[in-house]
């Protein structure tokens, strides 16, 4: 749905949504045990019935790496200081779940606040972290190897498979692109020696196999899950880019982000992030408000959205085009690597 004058409505909507900018700490407490509690039983009860030779019960490692994503979710707000109404405590809840997310919480919270600072900013790209997307013209200029690693970074196997395996378990493992600083160093080291510390007691007590063949796959699900979220919350074929001089916060976070109308099954597994738009034009708005926003509001309903299955056609999606003002894929475009 486009909007009249979509950078007055954007801000039209960032003022009326000010009501929603309140954590209640009794709701963010009974979030963060109703997400934790089942991964850790859920966790057990594999080692359990492994340790018994069943093994079907590795089927339990999906549902936990769906819950490690909406443990990503708490620590996100926490990061966005939304979660809790002490700074303290969500910066505490977000250190001690960025050792079950592989993320070094302080180190991160700056990364994704650059990314809220220039999100739908063509001359911005490439900060936080974003997923690298380039222009048509950009991408024709290249040379034919650089076609190629754009198209590899690009391919749904690297996108959604490997490079979410490689963020997580070892690019964040230290502070790539912020090396020079001490705070990325100390919220880093303090992550792996955490994370050290937990896992080295969990093979200690029930042996590598069983540790391996739990945590690995549930690690590998939950950054898979967790990076198709973003893509598709941000490459779709309606969203929002402009260059600096056009570029306006409110209008770029409500439509160059996406309403992913999800079951709603998923949408708790996912801790409401689908609510994208709303969350990106107001990222201090706890994500347990964001269902009553959409109950109040209904309209944003139509800003953005995007079904289970319209979203997988978004794996297509490669280059903007500025022309068209939208996401096209390579083959639409005619160009070759």
């Amino acid at each position: 749905m486009t909007l009249p004058n979509p950078a007055a409505t954007a801000k039209t909507w960032f003022a009326r949504l000010a009501p929603y900018r309140k954590s209640e700490d009794w709701r963010a407490v009974y979030e963060v045990l109703v997400t934790l509690i089942p991964f850790l039983i859920l966790w057990a009860g594999m080692w359990a019935l492994i340790a018994k030779g069943q093994y079907w019960a590795l089927l339990g490692v999906i549902p936990a790496g769906g819950l490690i994503v909406r443990l990503f979710i708490v620590q996100h707000d926490c990061g966005h200081g939304s979660m809790f109404s002490s700074k303290k405590a969500n910066d505490w809840v977000g250190r001690f779940i960025g050792i079950l997310t592989l993320t070094p919480y302080d180190h991160w919270r700056r990364g994704h606040a650059l990314h809220h600072a220039s999100s739908g900013n063509l001359d911005r790209r490439g900060v936080g972290d974003d997923i690298i997307t380039l222009t048509v013209d950009e991408y024709a200029a290249l040379s034919k190897w650089g076609k190629l690693k754009y198209r590899l970074y690009r391919h749904p196997v690297v996108m959604f498979g490997v490079g979410p395996a490689y963020v997580f378990i070892l690019a964040q493992r230290l502070p790539i692109g912020a090396m020079k600083r001490k705070m990325p160093w100390i919220s880093t080291l303090t992550t792996n020696a955490g994370v050290a510390l937990l896992y080295g007691l969990l093979i200690w007590g029930i042996g590598l196999k069983a540790f391996l063949l739990i945590q690995v796959p549930v690690i590998i699900i939950g950054a898979s899950i967790g990076v198709w979220m973003f893509y598709v919350q941000h490459q779709f074929d309606e969203t929002h880019w402009s260059r600096t001089d056009d570029w306006d916060r409110e209008s770029a976070a409500l439509h160059g982000s996406s309403y992913y109308d999800l079951p709603k099954p998923l949408m708790w597994m996912t801790g409401n992030i689908g609510v994208h738009h709303v969350h990106h034009l107001s990222s201090r708005i706890p994500f347990y408000q964001l269902p009553r926003i959409l109950k109040a509001h209904p309209e944003l309903k139509t800003v953005g959205r995007l079904t289970l299955w319209e979203s997988f056609k978004c794996v297509r999606l490669a280059l903007w085009c500025e022309t068209r003002q939208k996401m096209v894929s390579f083959r639409k475009r005619g160009l070759a690597a």
